[in-house]
């Protein structure tokens, strides 16, 4: 039995479950005198597998109630990621939502939007009152899906499903190694090795070696450095920089020296400079043409998740 002396807020009851992250879909259908009919909702769920069910619910205010509450068959459609313009013209009311559309009918006559993750006709099968919201089971006819990824749906905003994991293995060939081909390390190490060529063809020409170019990255971020500070800044490169290596790098006239002892200071002449920035031009070109297709948040999700992953590896 329900507690009458029980108050719940109910923004803050919204709130909450608004923590439960969900796709996003549109269920259309047609009305009594034959007119299409759709709206936004994110209450869909599965309920069975034999027979296959789902169910979604609608507000009894709702002024699509009446054409749900009599209609025979009603079609969920799961939206896609690049959808949300789609999502946000069937949550609005006043409006023809179907107005310029291309639709497909499905059983009954339903509309059917296309280009969506996933689609499930439906014949309803019971109508049920939850509370101030009726609940609708389909026993589904006929469904399909692409491999678009979904719209989802959290806290109240619209969000982007990140897969943890690749659905299938990079694939690369001719790689002699015994290490799985979605091991960290390897994908890493190729992506790595295959950001770098470029650059790498060019600072190996002018006799540098890799250590030689992180050296001039780290002179081309701030001048006067000493040797004992150039190398803290390489240690994360896994570079040392040895009095060998110091003096391959004085001999391409790139690198210029002030002083004498341990406190001696290194910058980069002008031609040291020029070339700098020459690679920097490069790598930036390169980085350009490696994240093309990722948006924004793909990219900064892309940043932090290596981020983490090098404090995580951090000896």
């Amino acid at each position: 039995m329900s507690n009458p002396n029980l108050v719940i807020d109910s923004k803050q009851f919204r709130n909450a479950l608004g923590a439960f992250a969900t796709g996003v879909t549109i269920v259309t259908t047609r009305d009594a005198e034959g007119a299409d009919v759709g709206l936004t909702a994110s209450s869909f769920n599965s309920v069975s597998l034999e027979p296959p069910m789902i169910l979604w619910s609608l507000a009894k205010t709702s002024g699509s109630l009446s054409a749900f509450m009599t209609g025979d068959h009603f079609a969920v459609h799961v939206l896609a990621a690049d959808q949300q313009a789609l999502s946000d013209r069937f949550s609005k009311r006043g409006i023809d939502k179907f107005a310029g559309l291309e639709l497909e009918r499905g059983p009954g006559q339903v509309p059917l939007l296309g280009d969506c993750a996933a689609r499930f006709k439906c014949k309803t099968s019971f109508r049920y009152e939850g509370g101030d919201h009726i609940i609708f089971v389909g026993e589904v006819i006929e469904f399909d899906h692409s491999a678009h990824p979904p719209l989802a749906f959290h806290g109240g905003k619209y969000a982007k499903v990140h897969p943890r994991a690749l659905e299938n293995p990079l694939d690369v060939e001719d790689v002699n190694s015994s290490f799985n081909k979605d091991y960290l390390g390897f994908l890493l190490g190729v992506a790595s090795m295959q950001l770098y060529q470029p650059v790498r063809n060019d600072w190996q020409q002018m006799g540098l070696s890799e250590c030689g170019y992180y050296v001039l990255s780290v002179l081309a971020a701030g001048k006067h450095k000493t040797q004992g500070q150039i190398e803290e800044l390489l240690k994360p490169s896994g570079h040392r920089l040895d009095d060998e290596e110091l003096g391959r790098l004085l001999e391409t006239e790139l690198v210029t020296v002030h002083g004498d002892g341990p406190d001696r200071q290194f910058d980069l002449t002008p031609r040291g400079h020029e070339y700098a920035v020459k690679l920097f031009v490069q790598a930036k070109s390169v980085e350009q043409k490696a994240i093309a297709g990722l948006d924004w948040d793909d990219l900064a999700l892309l940043k932090n998740l290596l981020k983490k992953v090098i404090r995580n590896t951090r000896s």
